[in-house]
């Protein structure tokens, strides 16, 4: 059967019931493994008619923030979590989670319809279930409104853009892997060009698509951008116009401000006049669709390999949780109970900071930058035709008596550069 009767067969559906090479996951969990998350039956009108499920840990941060996990085609919420490591993140950082779970009765294959109008707009079908969910848990959890964040992989990918286009306010920061941006289908014909083809787009019709899905002004969430660049299933020139769209809702110019590597793998940074990392680009080289899964700087595993779950070297869940500023109450005790141990009195002037978490911790003080002798990594990205070398970044005050040895300490590790 051909394409094009492929996409008049699958229009004649209510709802997409998969589209070929983006349905084939395969289910996640495996016999034994079982994930902590619990379903709660009751949490609005539901009009996308999803499930809820969710996890809260005993060792809660303070003002704990939230993190919404949405899977991709053919996964459970629990098969997911286990492959991504989020949970096992969760335990260990002290934040929430809730994760969405598809029904076959909404889509044969599992995928959010992050393309059918109904689904992907402000109060209407899964985007509004999604958003009661997101109410129930804030309640039921006591989560800090300005502390909740959506991700997800793929079908999930494209409907974290949903969400952070149609509930703006809601979130503080977003992270898309292998998706597509928001707005840029309506239909099936639409889906398959974006996921196949990802025609490029002008960066003020993206932004538009953005801002006229809700009544936001601004200010407007983060986002960390994921995808493999030998990724044949979703076609990776979407990273690149998922960023575009972003910048252009966020008013920041197309070429990144900082370049560089972390784990071995292309990073590009924008960030606001006060040097606050606003987006961020990760280029998963010659990795294939999936979500990347490595070892986080604790050097802890996160996650296990599975169906589009790729071990790459790098943990995205950890990057991304580090990126939503997850991370940074585990590194504040550590920073706090070294200050506060019994140790000898030292009339010695105080020397430069030796361990990687006070280094970090002192590393926030600054925005991120590149060193001068950093290289253009441009031809190693996926096609960015309007990308040029770095600007140079903010400027900061100068200060008196400045360690200037340990100012490059903590901009290069800021960048990751430097660990």
């Amino acid at each position: 059967m051909s394409l094009a009767k492929n996409v008049d067969y699958l229009r004649s559906l209510p709802k997409l019931n998969g589209i070929n090479g983006f349905a084939d996951f395969g289910r996640t969990l495996k016999p034994g493994q079982r994930s902590p998350i619990v379903e709660t039956k009751d949490f609005g009108s539901n009009p996308g008619s999803l499930r809820m499920f969710s996890f809260a840990p005993d060792n809660l941060q303070p003002a704990p923030g939230l993190v919404v996990v949405l899977h991709g085609c053919g996964q459970t919420a629990a098969g997911y979590d286990l492959g991504a490591g989020w949970s096992t993140l969760a335990k260990h950082y002290g934040f929430a989670l809730l994760m969405p779970q598809q029904q076959p009765l909404n889509n044969a294959n599992g995928c959010f319809n992050w393309f059918n109008p109904e689904d992907t707009a402000r109060d209407s079908g899964e985007a509004c279930s999604i958003r009661q969910m997101i109410t129930r848990a804030v309640k039921d959890i006591g989560i800090d409104r300005e502390r909740v964040f959506v991700t997800g992989l793929s079908a999930g990918g494209a409907m974290t853009s949903v969400m952070l286009a149609t509930y703006p306010e809601v979130f503080a920061a977003g992270a898309v892997i292998a998706g597509l941006p928001f707005g840029v289908a309506s239909n099936v014909r639409e889906a398959l060009s974006g996921m196949f083809q990802s025609p490029a787009r002008p960066a003020s019709e993206l932004g538009d698509l953005v801002r006229d899905a809700s009544d936001h002004k601004g200010p407007w969430p983060k986002l960390s951008v994921w995808h493999g660049s030998a990724d044949r299933t979703v076609n990776p020139a979407n990273a690149n116009e998922i960023v575009k769209q972003w910048l252009d809702v966020h008013q920041l110019p197309s070429a990144p401000m900082s370049e560089g590597t972390v784990n071995g793998y292309p990073r590009q940074v924008w960030w606001n006049a006060e040097g606050e990392t606003i987006i961020e680009s990760y280029s998963i080289t010659d990795m294939a669709h999936g979500t990347p899964l490595g070892i986080g700087d604790n050097d802890k595993r996160y996650g296990t390999q599975g169906a589009f779950l790729i071990e790459a070297g790098i943990s995205s869940s950890y990057q991304i949780a580090n990126f939503f500023g997850l991370t940074e109450w585990v590194r504040r005790s550590k920073v706090a109970a070294a200050a506060t141990s019994k140790k000898p009195v030292s009339t010695e002037a105080p020397k430069k900071v030796a361990t990687v978490e006070a280094s970090r911790e002192a590393a926030k003080a600054i925005p991120a930058v590149a060193p001068a002798s950093a290289p253009d990594l441009t031809q190693v990205l996926w096609p960015l035709t309007t990308l040029h070398r770095p600007a140079e970044p903010p400027q900061e005050p100068r200060r008196r008596g400045i360690d200037v040895g340990s100012v490059i300490t903590r901009a290069l590790t800021a960048a990751g550069l430097m660990k």
